[in-house]
């Protein structure tokens, strides 16, 4: 139950799994994990990582700390997303393009836009006085979280320079910019 919901088991659950044990080993082991995966904890447990990642934040984080009072329909679109068992490359479609991908009806296209809030999580200093260069920072933000979820590497330095070393260039950051930036 620590595992799978991040919550002890109540002396009830423990008794009738002690009970179902003794009569039953195979099924009630199996029984336990199904229903423990079915739980709306299970989601929430497993979101926490997620959202880390995805650096959720309820306010922009930034020098005037202003709310974002929506910000809690991308955690709950996580959450949802691990209860419904939605195939993990639809999860990251949802997030990086949920916007520009087709919907068979107002709900799924409403969820698939919810999807994309990963790109706008991000810290803003919504105090820049350059219109363009927050943007910009903006847009480099969305490449340093989708580069650190998704593809395991941090290419933000990129923006700036190339490193002999690593595998994306300046070009390749800029290439990715455009996407975004569009």
């Amino acid at each position: 139950t620590f595992d799978l919901t991040g919550l002890p088991p109540t002396p009830e659950e423990v008794a009738a799994f002690s009970k179902a044990c003794i009569q039953h080993p195979e099924s009630s082991i199996e029984q336990l994990v199904d229903r423990l995966l079915a739980s709306p904890r299970y989601g929430e447990h497993w979101a926490q990582w997620w959202l880390d990642l995805a650096r959720f934040a309820e306010t922009d984080g930034f020098e005037h700390d202003l709310e974002r009072k929506q910000s809690w329909q991308y955690r709950d679109w996580v959450i949802d997303s691990l209860n419904e068992d939605k195939p993990y490359n639809r999860f990251v479609a949802e997030q990086i393009a949920g916007d520009l991908l087709p919907a068979t009806t107002v709900l799924q296209r409403r969820d698939q836009i919810v999807g994309t809030g990963m790109l706008a999580l991000g810290s803003m200093n919504v105090q820049e006085g350059d219109y363009e260069q927050y943007i910009l920072d903006q847009v480099d933000d969305q490449i340093d979280v989708v580069s650190r979820a998704f593809l395991g590497i941090t290419i933000a330095c990129a923006r700036c320079h190339d490193h002999k070393t690593e595998p994306v260039s300046q070009k390749d950051y800029y290439a990715l910019a455009g996407i975004f930036y569009s």
